[in-house]
């Protein structure tokens, strides 16, 4: 089965830079979409990145284009999240998921392997 690990976060001021890291083992994800998704306390799991299996498509919550962006090296079988212009809305706990797709959805329930989150703080 394919395991995913979220690695990279933590505590940042506003408007600094943060990149999380998805590293897969067991299988290969040439041809996985790979999705990023946040959740906050009491709110529930929202979509904010995700690129397909080619790295050629990719989708942006609206709430984060322009600051973060979604990037894969299959050669090192991890997809990347760099997110700039951090703001206190940002933190949450941060999950990367894997779906054999060509394109990809910011929808969780498309998703069929989860990572187990890393959490992201952006406060002063």
């Amino acid at each position: 089965q394919l395991q995913l690990v979220e690695s990279g976060g933590g505590l940042v001021q506003p408007g600094g830079s943060m990149r999380l890291s998805c590293a897969a083992s067991r299988f290969t994800l040439d041809y996985y979409a790979i999705g990023w998704f946040r959740q906050a306390p009491g709110k529930e799991r929202e979509g904010v990145s995700c690129i397909g299996s080619s790295g050629s498509r990719t989708n942006y919550a609206d709430s984060v284009k322009g600051r973060f962006t979604i990037s894969r090296d299959n050669a090192k079988n991890t997809v990347y999240l760099q997110m700039n212009s951090l703001k206190p809305e940002d933190t949450a706990i941060y999950y990367c998921a894997a779906v054999v797709l060509k394109l990809c959805t910011l929808r969780p329930r498309a998703y069929d392997y989860w990572g187990q989150g890393t959490q992201v703080t952006v406060s002063a």
